[in-house]
């Protein structure tokens, strides 16, 4: 089978005018950038694309061949244009060979193949029954790349025979080196869009995910605030029979003393961890309500450090006010309360060396505020635990072999506290060096009209 370019001759109707190249050239790129930006995937590039260039270039009708990604080494008609309606239910059981007749040659040569008769051409015997039921006696197949790789081909048919000049050649490589490049954009494009619908899909499936995330956490903050009224009320009664039995006119012995001495002190550390739990829980479900009222941030300091307790026998507890007096408006309770863990956790992790709370004013006098500072000297924070310690239930060791006992809500507690009074905490520490924990509070609470 011949496929180089012959000599016969070709009608003068099909062949473009060398003077109106320029002008081809202009239509032909603005009706290929037409079809692109209309197109919404590779195949509607070619099919607009075929729609206006196959009457530009003069040929009856076109196709475009791609290899089959079941198998490479054939090709798929992937588009057609003005195809013979007496064929066209056959169009989608094509399949060329590559290396076999003008399109498969051109895919694996990846150079353009003329055909400038295919009667006068007994090597292409075999294509004349197929040629005379399509309607065609010339063609051209333009091979269509994405990078170094010859994917398919661009076919131009025509009616009659026709020998294509360097013009028309320049013009129709030109039309497949755009089709291949807008096509490898498009289908770009088309992946992008997929990504994106899979993306969306994905967001939206995790949205849903934090939805139930959200709506069981709301669901255990109700469980445990229910569960914590419901705990109080049994704790009460051993704490009162507790009481009863200690102060019964009978006398007790010094070991019955003691055991409800246990009874009372372990009855009242449940109950506080249960009141702690309860107020965390009413600040996490938005319950919480700050009582505001004149309050002196020394004094509240003081009460603070009274309850959490004098600290191990070689440490030393400095408290520092500057000035001896700081009126604040706020809710005490909870300030005390904040101040307290702060200072037991001071206690709890420090052997030896200092803890210290320093309370002053801090800020411009638009926005005056009140600072605590504990400081100690103890165990110390690993920076990328800073975070994690303000998480309930969490700890700076969270193995089951921890040195130092608790639940972990303390500090979980304070900061939402902090945050409920319009305040903030901050911690600086390093680990094996010590803590620094800072509660900043407005002088006065803000107001809204």
């Amino acid at each position: 089978m011949s496929l180089k370019h012959t000599t016969g001759k070709s009608s003068d109707r099909n062949r473009l005018d060398p003077t109106s190249l320029k002008q081809r050239e202009l239509e032909l790129t603005r009706e290929i950038a037409s079809a692109f930006l209309g197109a919404q995937h590779p195949l509607e590039l070619y099919r607009n694309a075929l729609a206006q260039i196959t009457p530009l270039v003069g040929a009856g009708f076109a196709s475009v061949f791609v290899r089959d990604d079941n198998q490479r080494d054939l090709l798929k008609l992937f588009c057609a244009h003005n195809w013979p309606q007496s064929s066209a239910r056959f169009l989608g059981q094509m399949r060329i060979r590559v290396g076999r007749g003008p399109t498969g040659s051109a895919v694996e040569q990846r150079k353009p193949v003329e055909v400038e008769d295919v009667f006068a051409d007994p090597t292409l015997r075999e294509w004349w029954e197929p040629a005379r039921e399509l309607g065609f006696t010339a063609l051209i197949s333009l091979p269509l790349h994405h990078d170094t790789v010859s994917y398919g081909a661009l076919t131009f048919y025509y009616d009659k025979a026709h020998q294509f000049n360097d013009e028309e050649r320049h013009v129709l490589e030109l039309a497949a080196t755009q089709l291949s490049a807008l096509a490898d954009r498009a289908q770009m494009i088309q992946d992008l869009r997929t990504e994106n619908d899979e993306l969306r899909s994905q967001c939206g499936t995790l949205q849903g995910q934090v939805n139930e995330a959200e709506e069981a956490r709301r669901l255990k903050n109700e469980f445990l605030a229910n569960m914590s009224h419901e705990l109080r009320t049994p704790l009460n009664s051993i704490l009162g029979y507790s009481y009863l039995l200690q102060n019964q006119g009978d006398p007790l012995s010094n070991e019955q003393r003691a055991s409800l001495g246990k009874i009372d002190s372990s009855a009242n550390a449940l109950l506080r961890l249960i009141n702690d739990l309860l107020e965390l829980t009413q600040v996490k479900l938005d319950r919480a309500v700050a009582n505001i009222g004149p309050e002196d941030a020394v004094l509240l300091a003081k009460r603070a450090a009274e309850i959490a307790g004098k600290p191990h026998d070689d440490v030393t507890f400095r408290l520092l006010a500057m000035p001896d007096r700081i009126p604040i408006d706020t809710d005490g309770d909870k300030v005390v309360k904040i101040l307290e863990n702060l200072l037991s956790n001071a206690i709890k992790f420090t052997s030896k060396g200092e803890i210290s709370l320093t309370i002053r004013q801090t800020g411009p006098r638009s926005d005056r505020r009140v600072e605590w500072t504990v400081r100690d000297t103890g165990i110390g924070i690993p920076d990328e635990k800073h975070e994690a310690i303000f998480d309930e239930f969490r700890q700076v060791d969270g193995s089951s072999t921890r040195l130092y006992g608790g639940t972990g809500l303390g500090l979980a507690l304070s900061l939402g506290l902090a945050n409920l009074l319009g305040g903030e905490i901050n911690v600086e520490s390093e680990h094996g060096v010590g803590s620094t924990f800072v509660l900043r509070l407005p002088l006065a609470p803000a107001t809204t009209s």
